[in-house]
């Protein structure tokens, strides 16, 4: 029997006219467009100005030396693969990988949580949400299952109302930025957890990215070391937003919402189960804890991770296939760490020896139940 394989985490770059032609006339000046910069590459312009990066890491698959040495910026449009930014060249690049369905998260669109103009923001948002729906998504519905941006930045009743307006077109999850202005615990946001529910809709953020940068989150691209060191420390970037989640009630009071935390591995959840737990435990008696079970609890029920090659989360789901429930396997088509075109390798080494259920569970069953594949 063939094992079916769903990535959940894969992404994309509109296609370079998408905003300029259909953004509301008002706004089309101010389009984000693809312009080429001075290092004689192509990338996304906000301001009508060069680019301050150009495709590379974002758009490695199909790259000379990808898997070694390649080419972090400079590339032309021309040159990255059509599966970036067109949902049928897309399904091809999966069916060379052997994926059966890949959950998609946004690409430029996600630059518009830190415009300053909202109205510009929340047009372009809409105006990608309509394009994945409509476009993207249209090459195949059963295998595709792309993100809409939801702008919870402006408003609660405005996230609500494009949640609901996305719902109503078929949308099977959203995107939420990493580092919104208020964190997810705060109960400004119970009335976009309960369309959520109501709609039964899958929530997702990725990394920190997305929204504004606070304090130390500002990456100092210009130091030597911390463009790679922000690549290694965003897959820690889970831990707080879902364990202040947990511990102040948010699936208490909506039991049956799901938040995916996307390409952050799983090699630390089982410290993180257990470190919650003992606390838990420890402190409940002084705390008065909004929340009567404990915190290990709500992984794999309403939380959940994505992971890449991890070997050493692997590993643990090995000794404690419980952990499965929560994780979901992805290549991160096609930024620089991807595992594709070889996942047939990948998941050979990363599931040697794992209990038949638990490797079912992690390659599709999760990302099937949660984001609602056809079977």
């Amino acid at each position: 029997m063939t094992q079916r394989v769903i990535s959940a985490d894969n992404h994309l770059s509109e296609p370079r006219d998408l905003y300029a032609q259909r953004l509301p006339a008002e706004y089309r000046e101010h389009a984000p467009r693809v312009l080429r910069a001075p290092d004689g590459g192509d990338g996304w312009s906000w301001d009508g100005r060069p680019p301050p990066r150009t495709f590379g890491l974002e758009a490695v698959a199909g790259q000379a030396g990808q898997g070694g040495e390649f080419k972090p910026s400079g590339l032309t449009w021309d040159e990255i693969l059509p599966g970036n930014y067109d949902g049928s060249a897309h399904l091809a690049d999966m069916d060379r990988d052997g994926i059966d369905g890949a959950v998609v998260y946004p690409g430029v669109s996600m630059g518009a949580y830190s415009v300053a103009d909202r109205a510009l923001a929340q047009a372009v948002m809409s105006t990608y949400n309509d394009w994945l729906l409509d476009d993207f998504e249209a090459a195949d519905k059963r295998r595709l299952v792309g993100l809409c941006c939801l702008p919870v930045d402006d408003g609660i009743d405005v996230a609500v109302a494009e949640l609901e307006r996305c719902a109503a077109k078929g949308a099977r999850g959203f995107f939420l930025p990493g580092t919104p202005e208020r964190g997810y615990w705060d109960t400004v946001y119970d009335p976009l957890w309960a369309a959520a529910t109501d709609a039964d809709i899958t929530v997702s953020f990725h990394r920190n990215h997305g929204g504004r940068p606070r304090g130390d989150d500002m990456p100092q691209l210009d130091v030597p070391g911390i463009n790679v060191g922000g690549i290694a420390v965003r897959f820690f970037s889970a831990v707080t937003p879902l364990t202040y989640m947990i511990f102040t009630g948010v699936f208490e009071r909506f039991p049956t919402l799901r938040i995916v935390a996307g390409e952050v591995n799983c090699g630390w959840v089982p410290f993180w189960r257990e470190n919650m737990d003992q606390n838990f435990d420890q402190q409940r008696h002084w705390a008065n804890l909004p929340i009567e079970r404990a915190p290990s609890s709500y992984v794999g029920t309403n939380v959940f991770v994505t992971t890449l090659d991890d070997h050493v989360g692997y590993a643990a789901i090995r000794e404690d296939p419980s952990l499965a429930d929560a994780v979901m396997y992805s290549i991160d088509y096609p930024h620089s760490v991807t595992l594709w075109p070889r996942s047939a390798e990948h998941i050979a080494a990363l599931t040697a020896g794992m209990d038949e259920v638990a490797k079912q569970k992690v390659l599709a069953g999760n990302a099937s139940r949660v984001y609602g594949f056809a079977p």
